[in-house]
């Protein structure tokens, strides 16, 4: 048995999008940058598929800019508007953004940059009256994630939008998580800068892209050529691009047929299995407005951790929160600044589904986990009953 409930660290790549990849790992190969036939053709793909990430976040072409990977998007987003930033000089996150976020924050503080950390409700969410009373005449850039990676509560980005702009600072939405989850619309939400990532949505690791509202200044990263109208120099990952064009028309394909909601269902039939069934269990963040398919809950007196090696052990795969804080000491920070204790964040379990998943992937997983969570505190013990 074998079932994959982490995908919210990365997705398992569409056939088409495999297909589509292949030929520019082999007799298609070309640099994009180069002027003879060969590149000409490379640069073609690449181009289609910055048309198709651009439909997909409701944007133009020529404002999507190819990176690496979300971190690299998401710092080239920070990094490249504060550098520019005109008569205002300070940065504005929440408590619960990505670590790409609060550790480029971080680093931006550490020269001199001022940093504000709104904090959120204990649902998760932020709340606009507190984001809004941060924001000043001073304030350069305010960052926020449509979607958080941990629990998958949406944020109000709506009313978070309209607020910014009102205050008269850029927004950059960190909508790596969102992708594939919900329609996204830089327009709806006034992003000035919005982030994107093609592994989180059926594309292939790689790839990933910033959007960069037209007369919005960012200085780059990466120096040395003038791809991306010289905002990001570097030879162009030809295959992973075009793997992620074809991901974003999926992606726009998927959500027009309902597929996010049929999603939402399973994680639901999850979510209530687990509750049902696994005494002193409690969902971490909003119930209604959140994406159905992360599923993030605390079972009261167990060791997080322990849970999900006895569940990769019994062949389900799920995580204690990002992928990217993996291996890091302490407790999520996401949780933590949601209130709960660390005991309690340390107690916490990660599963993620897509449509991959299947109704009986879900009986399993509430066939399985019950068994290990009881096991697992009665090895704890008297240490289980002082936590709970």
């Amino acid at each position: 048995m074998k079932i994959y409930a982490d995908t919210a660290a990365t997705t398992r790549p569409a056939p088409e999008v495999l297909e589509a990849m292949l030929p520019w790992l082999a007799d298609a190969f070309g640099n994009a940058s180069s002027v003879h036939h060969r590149g000409e053709v490379a640069r073609e793909a690449v181009e289609q598929a910055r048309l198709e990430v651009a439909r997909l976040v409701g944007a133009q072409g020529e404002e999507i800019v190819f990176t690496a990977s979300g971190s690299e998007s998401i710092n080239l987003a920070l990094q490249g508007a504060m550098a520019l930033a005109e008569g205002r000089n300070r940065l504005v996150i929440t408590a619960i953004e990505h670590a790409a976020v609060i550790e480029t924050a971080q680093a931006l503080a550490a020269r001199g940059v001022p940093l504000t950390v709104v904090p959120v409700m204990a649902n998760g969410m932020v709340d606009p009256d507190e984001l809004e009373a941060a924001l000043g005449p001073d304030v350069a850039l305010v960052s926020v994630m449509a979607v958080n990676n941990e629990t998958g509560v949406i944020q109000p980005l709506e009313d978070i939008g309209l607020r910014v702009k009102a205050a008269g600072a850029l927004l950059h939405v960190d909508a790596v998580q969102a992708a594939g989850k919900l329609p996204i619309s830089v327009d709806g939400w006034n992003a000035d800068l919005l982030s994107v990532a093609a592994h989180k949505f059926h594309g292939a690791l790689g790839a990933a892209a910033l959007f960069v509202r037209r007369r919005t200044r960012i200085a780059p990263l990466v120096y040395g050529g003038q791809q991306e109208r010289g905002r990001r120099a570097g030879t162009h990952n030809v295959p992973a691009i075009v793997g992620m064009g074809v991901a974003a028309l999926r992606t726009r394909a998927a959500l027009d047929s309902g597929e996010p909601a049929k999603v939402a269902d399973l994680g639901e039939r999850l979510l209530a299995s687990l509750l049902m069934q696994v005494s002193d269990t409690r969902l971490n963040g909003d119930l209604n407005q959140r994406v159905g398919g992360i599923v993030n809950v605390c079972f009261a007196g167990v060791d997080g951790e322990a849970a999900l090696h006895e569940l990769d052990l019994a062949g389900i795969t799920v995580s204690t929160g990002s992928a990217c804080s993996a291996g890091r000491e302490g407790p999520s920070h996401v949780l933590t600044a949601m209130g709960l204790r660390p005991e309690e964040a340390h107690a916490s379990v990660r599963f993620s589904i897509d449509h991959l998943t299947t109704a009986e992937d879900v009986q399993i997983i509430g066939q399985v986990t019950p068994p290990i969570i009881e096991r697992l505190r009665a090895l704890a013990g008297p240490a289980m009953e002082q936590s709970a």
